[in-house]
């Protein structure tokens, strides 16, 4: 090797991978110029300042400058206290670049096999038609955004979530659906709670049918024992007695295949006050009785089979759907139909005083989510397919299940039941384990049912060369081929009612035309693709490509929840070693990634610490104190758990009351659980005393849950574990890269010390001393890699990093609007956390402004508001992350700045009160080109400072009416004519 080359090769292995810049030398031979290799100070695979973080050090610098900082590290002195910081810096190898992430995840993928599983129980194999996964699942348009709180920049996600809505309802046969929840078992819990609420008939007793799924029955289970009701499982023909229970859930088609009319059944139970739930598969309702033709009050289910990769248990979309009667008590997020400021049609979150965020301990339920891009898929699923297209998939699966049990019959085996859609069971006796591995070496996985029976499965992947090989592993040689057309569905089975009759079922499903409507529906949203989502406790940061690439490898994405574990052994690499870099994070012991929502990762960490109190003998303990700046979920999921919530007051200066904390703590010494605390605070400050909070409780007896939705402005500073926390749950979806989906998915897994580590949730795939808070072991795993592969980019250094420019970007902006808009919290060196307090009640003070027009304004300026009125009523709380720039951050400051100018033209009496741009807000393009009475010109209202000329986002609709919303309320699509109606 020339000495040159070799000088550059041993420089590249110093400095690492690097832009080689080429340029004729000064010296010369006297055949030629010879060129001269140098390396420029560029590295595109840096991971720091080309992915994740977002401002260059030139920008950096500039910024401390601003803050009077004389380094990032000096910043940092001043707001993160000495005595939480960590000790040893965060380290877990160098960071990788995108291509070393890549193989790694690769060699990982490879370790799973990826077999097909007729395995049923819940999950199956689907078919995610291209069109939808390019342009829903891929598309950063729907997977960045945000929930939809701001209904004017999100018309295009409710809209596909309205449509979610109609098909549930429409396939179910009752009045109204939500917008989804988690999974099909916290679904029926969440029925099962609903249904104690509705009775009203002071018992406690719950029914459950023994064909309901196993993981269902154990979350069930989970659910009812910390609240004191019983639950009792059999066959709902022989062993219920409508008169001793509250409700009863029934499987329809049961988990062994069974298909029964409970109409009868349901009619008994409304007899003695007693609610019926049903969990319906719905591909299955496309040819079967509905629901609500049996006269069920509330249906769930999952929605998985339409288009949502199994991905080893999710995410996938739950749904609920209820009796018009009863959909005021229905828990979720449910999407309605309202007008705007023109009476134009619009569509909101509907009923959002049921949100616990509002209710707090009188909350229905803790959740705080939905599955949004995942039931976005579903129902693009059935718009792509339709009503017809759905029945044919249906008849397809049941006409293939069909010819399976004829071909097993003529082999000579009984099967069971004689109705069934898509699933049968077969007694096979002492050859079970020899059909299950002949069948397993065909690469199919079929369901062992305890020790003498197999089930069977089929799904729309389901191919007459797999049957085949199926009907071998029993022993016969038969053809597909040799049978004729199969129907096991007696006609008194089937459906009579039409479904999904809106014309957004039956438009022209050409690709081309597909593409479009998904198209015009993200160009309505305005989602973190398009700017910066400024959003307090919500970490809307940058959802890397890279880390997205591996979620739709089939490796990831179509393994069966409980395949055998011989063929998940790259999925149990991945979570050992995320599980082992999150403990090294946080300062824990170990992680249970089971919760797949961050609220249920404090119901799951607070199930954890009630059963280590048991198992203490002191199941007594069952008071949790929880300060009154916490997330409102937290009250809500510790009623949920039978803890009597304690608030504790905060003080002044925004931190908790030590005081009142110490007071109370003493008070209910005997009983004291646990506590719960959000660090940093929800009002946006460190509070250097929360090591000595941990210690008062441990010192009364109790744990300490830490709640780690704000882990962005912790990780590589401080660990929770060292702070004295016994429980923290982790927001995948926030700190480590999940994105937000429009409001799911989400991932929460909790951390725990050592002590708690047997008391973690357990399942009945895998074993455990506690029960499942989810279906799937895992809660949602294919969403794994994102985080996994985050950490593996990033290293500990680059994770520190990222923290650090987190804590720079909120406190920039602080001192940006420092003296237009008061900084509610500061610490004592007047440094504010990851997130801000910014007061916007001076303008309702002094011009009549509200935050809510603040709010919409800066719609205008292409913006998604922060956080609107929490902790603090009339604020908004920011959160930049680490990810935006410089400029973004400073485009969102001139905006803030600007509106209030606008204010104060208000107290200056230059602009009117009541018609001005902060009270119109947010411009439509037909305030733009319609007839102008306003006094102020229409540049001023359409395009304030902030706001980008060329490609200025605008909001389809003028303000949404809310009241108008919640008086006629309508949540499923309405009709074309109304649409007519609204046009005209």
């Amino acid at each position: 090797m020339p000495a040159s080359l070799r000088g550059i090769r041993q420089q590249e292995e110093r400095r690492g991978p690097g832009i080689v810049s080429m340029r004729p030398s000064t010296r010369s031979s006297n055949k030629a110029n010879r060129m001269r290799f140098e390396y420029t100070d560029y590295d595109p695979y840096d991971f720091a300042n080309r992915r994740h973080i977002g401002p260059s050090p030139s920008e950096v610098a500039a910024m401390l400058e601003l803050l009077g900082a004389s380094s990032l590290d000096a910043l940092i002195d001043e707001t993160v206290p000495a005595s939480i910081r960590q000790k040893a810096p965060l380290d877990f190898g160098p960071p990788m670049t995108e291509r070393q992430a890549l193989d790694a995840l690769r060699a990982t993928a490879d370790k799973n096999k990826n077999l097909v599983s007729l395995i049923g129980q819940g999950y199956h194999g689907t078919i995610t038609p291209p069109v939808i996964q390019r342009n829903i699942l891929e598309n950063p348009a729907w997977y960045t955004a945000y929930t939809p709180y701001q209904p004017e920049i999100s018309q295009g996600r409710l809209e596909a979530l309205l449509n979610f809505q109609t098909m549930i309802s429409d396939l179910t046969g009752l009045d109204v659906a939500n917008a989804s929840l988690l999974d099909e078992g916290t679904a029926a819990a969440e029925a099962m709670a609903m249904a104690h609420r509705l009775s009203k008939s002071g018992r406690d007793l719950f029914f459950v049918d023994e064909n309901c799924h196993p993981q269902t029955i154990a979350v069930l289970k989970t659910r009812a024992e910390p609240l004191g009701w019983t639950i009792t499982v059999g066959d709902p023909f022989t062993d219920l007695d409508p008169a001793a229970i509250f409700g009863a859930i029934v499987q329809y088609p049961g988990t062994y295949g069974h298909v029964r009319d409970f109409s009868k059944l349901i009619e008994s139970l409304h007899g003695e006050k007693a609610i019926a739930v049903m969990a319906a598969d719905p591909l299955s309702l496309a040819l079967l009785k509905s629901p609500g033709e049996m006269g069920a009050d509330i249906a769930i289910g999952s929605t998985q089979r339409f288009g949502v990769p199994m991905g080893y248990g999710g995410p996938h979309a739950a749904y609920m759907a209820v009796k018009d009667a009863h959909k005021r008590s229905m828990p979720g997020r449910l999407v309605g139909v309202s007008v705007d400021s023109r009476s134009n049609r619009a569509y909101r979150l509907s009923l959002q005083t049921r949100e616990q965020h509002i209710r707090r301990e009188k909350a229905t339920s803790n959740i705080c989510t939905a599955q949004v891009l995942l039931a976005v898929m579903a129902s693009m699923y059935g718009v792509f397919h339709g009503p017809t297209g759905l029945k044919a998939i249906a008849q397809r699966v049941h006409s293939r299940a069909s010819l399976l049990a004829a071909g097993l019959e003529a082999i000579g085996y009984t099967i069971e039941p004689d109705v069934f859609f898509d699933t049968i069971t077969i007694e096979v006796g002492k050859l079970q384990r020899v059909i299950l591995d002949a069948a397993l070496a065909g690469g199919v996985n079929l369901r062992p049912i305890g020790k003498d029976r197999i089930g069977i499965t089929i799904d729309e992947r389901t191919r007459p060369d797999v049957i085949e090989t199926v009907w071998r592993a029993f022993g016969g040689d038969l053809k597909a081929s040799d049978f004729g057309p199969e129907w096991r569905l007696p006609d008194d089975a089937l459906r009579q009612t039409d479904y999904m009759t809106h014309p957004v079922f039956h438009m022209n499903r050409a690709e081309s035309e597909m593409t479009r409507y998904m198209r015009r529906l993200s160009d309505r949203d305005l989602a973190l693709d398009r700017a910066m989502i400024p959003l307090g406790s919500c970490t809307m940061k940058l959802n890397a490509t890279v880390e997205m690439l591996p979620i739709t490898w089939p490796e990831f994405a179509e393994l069966h929840p409980f395949a055998p574990a011989d063929q998940a052994l790259g999925y149990k690499a991945l979570i050992d070693d995320l599980s082992d870099k999150l403990c090294q994070i946080t300062g824990f012991d170990a992680v249970s990634m089971q919760p797949n929502s961050g609220a249920q990762g404090e119901y799951a960490g607070l199930l954890t610490i009630r059963a280590y109190h048991q198992a203490n003998g002191e199941g007594h303990r069952n008071v949790c104190l929880i300060p009154t700046s916490a997330h409102g979920t937290n009250p809500a999921s510790a009623q949920m758990v039978g803890m009597t919530v304690v608030p504790v007051r905060s003080a002044d200066n925004g931190d908790i009351d030590v005081e009142d904390f110490k007071a109370k703590a003493a008070a209910h010494a005997d009983k004291l659980a646990a506590c719960m605390i959000t660090y940093p605070s929800t009002h946006g400050v460190f509070e250097a005393h929360v090591a000595h909070l941990c210690a008062i409780v441990h010192e009364h007896g109790g744990q300490v849950y830490l709640d780690g939705a704000n882990m962005n402005a912790l990780v590589g500073l401080a660990r929770p574990g060292d702070i004295g926390a016994d429980v923290c749950h982790l927001n995948l979806h926030k700190t480590f890269c999940i994105p937000h989906g429009g409001g799911g998915p989400g991932m929460g897994p909790i951390a725990v010390k050592a002590h708690l580590a047997q008391h973690l949730p357990g399942h009945p795939s895998t074993g455990g001393e506690a029960g499942p808070v989810s279906a799937a072991p895992f809660g949602s795993p294919s969403i794994l890699p994102i985080s996994w592969s985050y950490c593996l980019m990033m290293g500990g250094a680059g994770l520190t990093q990222a923290t650090k420019i987190a804590i720079l970007n909120a406190n920039y902006i602080a001192k940006r609007l420092e003296g237009a808009y008061p900084v509610l919290y500061k610490s004592a060196t007047g440094r504010v956390a990851h997130e801000c307090i910014i007061d916007t009640r001076i303008l309702q003070e002094s011009a009549g402004v509200t935050v809510d027009d603040v709010a919409k304004r800066l719609i205008d300026c292409g913006f998604h508001a922060p956080t609107m009125s929490w902790p603090v009523a009339g604020t908004l709380m920011v959160e930049p992350t680490e990810s935006e720039t410089k400029a973004e951050i400073d485009r969102f400051c001139d905006a803030m700045l600007a509106i209030r100018e606008e204010a104060r033209a208000i107290e200056n009496g230059t602009m009117d009160p009541k018609n001005n741009p902060l009270k119109n807000a947010p411009h439509t393009v037909e305030d733009l080109v319609g007839a102008w009475d306003r006094p102020y010109s229409r540049e001023e209202g359409c395009f304030p400072p902030g706001a980008f000329r060329v490609d200025k986002y605008w909001a389809p609709v003028n303000r949404v009416d809310n009241v108008y919303g919640d008086r006629n309320l309508v949540c499923s699509c309405p009709p074309m004519e109304a649409y007519q109606e609204a046009a005209e």
